[in-house]
């Protein structure tokens, strides 16, 4: 009788339950490591669940009906609050938090080990072996890194890569269905953007806590890209009331009142009526850095990288746990074979160009709002940010599963 094969995932969230899920409906005996010593499903926001998410999570038998808010309309908005552009696009609109339940349900529980994350792995012909942070250490086939974007995993293995800045920040809100529907009206159910020079907002619906679907029960996701100059306005806005400059990002208790008080004008002077009144109503708004992250390689004998651990795209294209279940597939089908070695050279392979497409297609579309750019991006600029083409995410998604 055939050894059953052992695989070590770190990091727990999206990524890492999705290549552990996967690898066990393959045989694989699996371990997943999570560095925070917390339940992390309290976190995220909203996510798009991409036709290609829902199909994989399917394929592991997985529960996906009532997974998200179904909406069939994107909207403009001008300065005024009227429609000025209208396009039917039918989305599932989901909770990070959502998805995320699915798969912790779906790995068992003694295999999930919360507030324990790598300090170093060394590997032979034969195996690895994953020193963790705990003071075991964990002999496995194979080690996947789905540690996200401040990999350890990536680190051991390309300490030269690291994330770029891309020039502009995020800022984000999660607001009850019943606080933001007087401002909303008939819209909460579409995918609203607006546009101010430079800029872009967006609002849609998602599901409530614990999933809920009730109408009245659900939430509104908003988010607001904003230009930042690196030298300057980066480090004012990721420094606390202590003077402690944070390094990526910056927890949202925090941040400054000045940084939120300026925010907050700002939407008084550039948002349509209906996001100005949703702004005042974000208690605790999170700011978001927006970062390029791309590897040159996603395997190293018998360790891999996978999800935001290998590359983190621009959220405009709305492929990031799309890309990671994606990565889980490949990866466990790769695996198949006896050598794991050359199974994660396949893996390379067929996951490096795909996500260095996804890198590409996502700068092209966030070109516009960064805070200085080069004469290739500003020519970007004039084809990504008119309202034609900020609409017209049907296309994207097309283009990036190659449709």
């Amino acid at each position: 009788m055939a050894r059953q094969r052992r695989a070590l995932v770190i990091g727990g969230s999206m990524s890492g339950l999705l290549a552990g899920v996967t690898l066990r409906r393959r045989g694989w005996e699996v371990d997943v490591f999570e560095r925070v010593d917390s339940e992390l499903a309290g976190r995220g926001a909203g996510i798009v669940a991409q036709t290609e998410l829902i199909t994989r999570l399917r394929a592991l038998g997985l529960n996906v009906r009532d997974l998200g808010v179904v909406s069939t309309a994107r909207k403009l908005l001008d300065i005024a609050g009227g429609v000025i552009l209208s396009a039917e696009c039918p989305l599932v609109l989901t909770a990070w938090e959502r998805v995320y339940r699915v798969l912790r349900d779906a790995f068992p529980a003694e295999h999930y080990h919360r507030g324990c994350g790598l300090k170093a792995f060394e590997q032979s012909e034969t195996g690895v072996l994953a020193h963790l942070s705990d003071g075991r250490s964990a002999a496995a086939d194979v080690l996947i890194g789905a540690d996200g974007l401040r990999s350890t995993v990536r680190h051991q293995c390309l300490s030269e890569v690291a994330p770029l800045y891309a020039g502009y920040c995020a800022w984000r809100g999660l607001l009850a269905e019943r606080a933001v529907l007087p401002a909303l009206g008939e819209l909460f159910m579409a995918m609203t953007f607006c546009l101010p020079r430079g800029e872009q907002c967006i609002g849609y619906p998602v599901v409530g806590p614990d999933g809920d679907l009730r109408a009245g029960q659900r939430r509104y996701n908003v988010v607001w890209y904003r230009p930042a100059d690196e030298a300057t306005e980066l480090p004012w806005l990721l420094t606390d009331d202590s003077g402690a400059t944070h390094s990526i990002s910056i927890p949202p208790p925090l941040i400054r009142r000045e940084a939120v008080a300026a925010m907050r004008a700002a939407a008084e002077r550039l948002l349509p009526p209906q996001f100005r009144q949703i702004v005042r109503l974000i208690d605790e708004p999170i700011l978001q850095p927006i970062y390029d992250l791309e590897s040159p390689r996603l395997a190293f004998g018998r360790v891999a990288i996978v999800g935001d651990a290998a590359f983190v795209a621009r959220p405009h294209v709305a492929a990031g746990v799309s890309k990671a279940a994606d990565d889980a597939a490949a990866l466990a089908e790769a695996l198949d074979g006896d050598d794991v070695s050359a199974g994660l050279r396949r893996f390379e392979a067929q996951r490096l160009p795909a996500g260095q497409k996804i890198i590409e297609r996502a700068r092209h579309l966030g070109a516009y709002l960064q805070a200085t750019q080069t004469a290739e991006e500003r020519a970007r600029s004039e084809r990504h940010s008119i309202p034609e083409a900020v609409l017209a995410e049907t296309a994207v998604l097309d283009f990036l599963h190659g449709r």
